[in-house]
């Protein structure tokens, strides 16, 4: 369990990892201006990801009417939740958060997916 703990990275390690994947400078480094053109890339990339997992959920929608299976799966719901959870706490972020974003999530594709049924 240390071993996790010690692992998990914190915020000078998420900004080691912005440096590495950008290949630029560090936020401390940069004017309040490409801070903000950097948090705008960030917010498109979001939202791409988000279209990204709507466009799969859609799908698994179309394949549970085809299979007769419901809308709701609450065992994959909690396995969802957990996920999020740890994925949140690999990089140091709140929890409570990232579950509240992902509960929200699964709830507007499940009312896609009631809807187009």
């Amino acid at each position: 369990m240390d071993n996790q703990i010690h692992d998990r990275p914190g915020r000078k390690e998420r900004t080691q990892m912005t440096e590495k994947e950008g290949g630029g400078p560090s936020p401390e480094d940069m004017s309040l201006e490409e801070l903000r053109r950097e948090i705008r890339g960030i917010d498109r990339e979001i939202v791409e990801l988000i279209a990204r997992r709507t466009y799969v959920a859609d799908t698994i929608a179309r394949v549970k009417d085809q299979q007769g299976l419901p809308t709701t799966d609450e065992k994959q719901e909690r396995r969802v939740m957990e996920r999020a959870g740890g994925n949140a706490e690999q990089f140091d972020v709140d929890a409570n958060l990232v579950k509240a974003i992902f509960r929200l999530l699964i709830e507007l594709n499940k009312v896609e997916q009631r809807e187009s049924r």
